[in-house]
């Protein structure tokens, strides 16, 4: 795997710090860690409790602390303590920046692949190969192998992770539109226009997964041609740029770009207080849509898979298979505690998660806790058909975002610029592909 210079934004005091933290000892040896703590990792031999930090991007009340808890109820030799990083650009900067200054991390959650492919070659991360207890081929299945990084595993995928868009149902009732169970972006575009009323938006969308389409693309296609050169001119790259500008501009039935990031609007509040009726987003929703008391509403919440460019549905991939992956910190002295923890949490001990739409992985997991924790109470308020399509049946295949921090960077910047009409989407293209193509050399 090349060298990548990620550490854009950290100082040369941290860097230096990060530096000498890694001369102490080969991160990557379990024992030769836990010796260098001078005690052993396991819990019999120690009169005092083992405490690990495990940081992740879910806030507490979302499952975590109900894990955390559960966890500490029956491993009093071992306490785990949950610490919340915001999973955005700057949270993500603030655990990598914990790591590398050696502060209190012991297991660390990433939540894509390019994020985790830059803390192993950090040196951030334990590489799992010697704990030989537990295989996580044969516990998550073949969509596990999305994650292993130079052909090794350096955490556990933990949980499914569908994307998907979020549906009125009653809004979709009344304007007499079935729930589609595959569909492309034109014929979402026909429901915007058919489930707008007045002045108000058809469908809205989370910054996060904005961007999929072109990757469920790519990922198929390639991100670069036979001679190694750029692919992002590939027509359904411009076809995704004009389709979405169309809506904003023309149809008027998703908020212009530059209105929702100068706003930060809270699409999930606005799809939960019914004022828009469709919402691309992922299943991290449901910790929204259960919490009726931050979040009343009134209608049932269908879902649809997240619709394709392309009109046939044969090479189509989308976004989903696994996520939450967890790492244990390979500067860590505490590697076989968490070790131990990181396997109960795998195989089912993460079962509330799921009431924030985190289902586990793992085929030895649960899933009818996972489905009570997922549901609560409030099943009757979800059209549970296709909640089960898009959670579980939907046999589409799927792909796992890797892709490079800084072309992420580099495109979204580009098409920005075309979104608020301060370049055409000739230019828009070409400008991805330069900045790609003067990335690609500089990376060889």
């Amino acid at each position: 795997m090349k060298k990548k210079r990620w550490l854009t934004g950290f100082t040369s005091l941290v860097l230096t710090a990060g530096l000498l933290a890694g001369c102490s000892g080969n991160g990557n040896n379990s024992t030769a860690a836990n010796e260098s703590a001078g005690t052993s990792n396991t819990p019999a031999q120690s009169s005092a409790p083992v405490t690990l930090k495990m940081w992740g991007g879910v806030p507490p009340e979302s499952g975590p602390q109900q894990v955390i808890d559960q966890w500490n109820k029956e491993h009093p030799e071992i306490q785990v303590e949950y610490v919340r990083f915001v999973n955005d650009d700057d949270g993500n900067l603030k655990l990598d920046t914990a790591m590398i200054t050696g502060q209190d991390v012991d297991l660390f959650v990433s939540y894509t692949v390019s994020h985790a492919a830059k803390r192993v070659e950090s040196g951030l991360a334990l590489d799992l190969s010697p704990f030989t207890d537990y295989n996580i081929d044969e516990k998550m299945g073949a969509d596990a192998a999305s994650w292993k990084i130079d052909g090794k595993y350096y955490g556990v995928p933990t949980t499914k992770s569908p994307f998907f868009i979020a549906l009125n149902k009653d809004a979709l009732d009344a304007a007499g539109l079935p729930v589609p169970k595959e569909w492309t972006w034109d014929e979402l575009r026909e429901y915007a226009k058919k489930l707008k009323t007045g002045s108000g938006y058809g469908f809205i969308q989370n910054m996060e997964p904005f961007v999929d389409p072109i990757d469920s693309v790519l990922s198929q296609e390639g991100y670069t041609k036979a001679d190694g050169s750029s692919n992002l001119d590939h027509p359904l790259v411009t076809k995704w740029l004009e389709t979405l500008n169309a809506m904003m501009k023309e149809d008027k039935t998703t908020p212009p770009l530059g209105e929702q990031l100068t706003s930060k609007m809270p699409v999930e509040q606005v799809f939960l207080s019914g004022e828009v009726p469709m919402l691309n987003i992922g299943a991290w929703l449901l910790r929204s849509s259960n919490n009726f008391t931050d979040f009343p509403r009134d209608f049932k919440i269908a879902f649809a898979p997240v619709p394709r460019l392309a009109d046939n549905a044969d090479s189509y991939v989308t976004r989903g298979g696994l996520g939450d992956y967890i790492s244990i910190n390979a500067k860590s002295k505490k590697q076989e505690a968490a070790w131990e923890f990181l396997k109960w949490y795998s195989d089912g001990g993460m079962a509330p998660m799921a009431a924030g739409g985190r289902l586990p992985a793992s085929k030895d997991a649960n899933q009818d806790d996972a489905l009570k924790s997922l549901l609560g109470d409030k099943g009757d308020t979800y059209d549970l058909d296709s909640l089960m399509y898009v959670m579980f049946d939907n046999t589409t295949p799927t792909y796992v975002r890797s892709l490079a921090q800084e072309i992420m960077d580099m495109r979204s910047q580009e098409y920005e610029k075309y979104f608020l009409g301060s370049q055409t989407v000739d230019q828009t293209i070409a400008a991805m592909v330069t900045r790609h193509n003067e990335y690609l050399k500089q990376n060889k």
